[in-house]
C-alpha cells in the first residue's frame, strides 16, 4: 500500500489547523468577490501590530458586529454606536481602529462610486492578472513592493486608514492580487 506523502504548504501555515486552512483556502487565491475584498482589507488594517491568528480567531465576531462588512451600514455608524463595538471583547478593541472601519466604509463607497466596485479598481492596478512571484523560501518575501508602495498612497489620498504599504502588501497577498506562495507549496500553480 501506497502511502501519500502530506501536500507540502508555506511554512507560516504549519503552525495551527485554522492557519492551515486559511492558507489552502483563501490566501493568495485570485479574489473578485466586493464584500471579501472590502472585509479582507478591513481586516489587514485591524492586524496591524498583531498576529493574524488574533484576526482569524476573532474574523466572526467582526462579521457580527459590523453587519458582515455590510459597507452602506457601516458608513451610517454613529460615534455611539460604535464606542458599544469597543465594549465586544469578540474583536480587537481598539479605538483608532474600530472607528477606522467606519471611515474606511465611508472612502469605500466614494471609490465605487467613482470606478464602479473596489474589485475594479483593485485589479486595474495590475491589469487584471495576479503577480506570482517564484519565492523559494520564506526569507524571500518582501514586507512591501513598490506596487504595494502605489496602492497605499492611492487609497491614503482617498481618505483610508490603516492601509500602510506593508499592511497592503498583506492585503494583496490575502486577496490573491500577488500569489507569494513558495514554489514548493501545492498552491503555488492554483489559480
Amino acid at each position: 500500500m501506497v502511502v501519500a506523502s502530506p501536500l507540502s504548504r508555506c511554512p507560516w501555515s504549519l503552525s495551527t489547523p485554522q492557519y492551515q486552512q486559511y492558507h489552502d483556502e483563501e490566501w493568495g487565491r485570485p479574489c473578485h468577490d466586493e464584500q471579501r475584498l472590502f472585509e479582507m482589507l478591513l481586516l489587514e488594517g485591524a492586524q496591524a501590530g498583531l498576529s493574524w491568528r488574533t484576526i482569524l480567531e476573532k474574523r466572526e465576531g467582526y462579521r457580527l458586529l459590523f453587519d458582515q462588512f455590510d459597507a452602506k451600514k457601516m458608513a451610517r455608524y454613529t460615534d455611539a454606536q460604535l464606542e458599544k463595538k469597543l465594549l465586544d471583547p469578540r474583536i480587537v478593541r481598539n479605538r483608532l481602529k474600530v472607528f477606522g472601519f467606519r471611515r474606511n466604509a465611508r472612502a469605500y463607497l466614494k471609490l465605487c462610486e467613482e470606478f464602479g466596485s473596489l474589485d475594479a479598481w483593485l485589479w486595474q492596478q495590475v491589469s487584471g492578472q495576479p503577480v506570482v512571484n517564484h519565492w523559494t523560501a520564506m526569507g524571500q518575501v518582501p514586507a512591501s513592493t513598490p506596487l504595494s508602495d502605489s496602492i497605499s498612497k492611492a487609497l491614503k489620498k482617498r481618505d483610508f486608514t490603516f492601509v500602510g504599504s506593508t499592511i497592503i502588501y498583506a492585503y494583496l497577498q490575502a486577496v490573491g492580487v500577488v500569489n507569494d506562495h513558495l514554489t514548493t507549496c501545492f498552491c503555488y500553480d492554483q489559480k
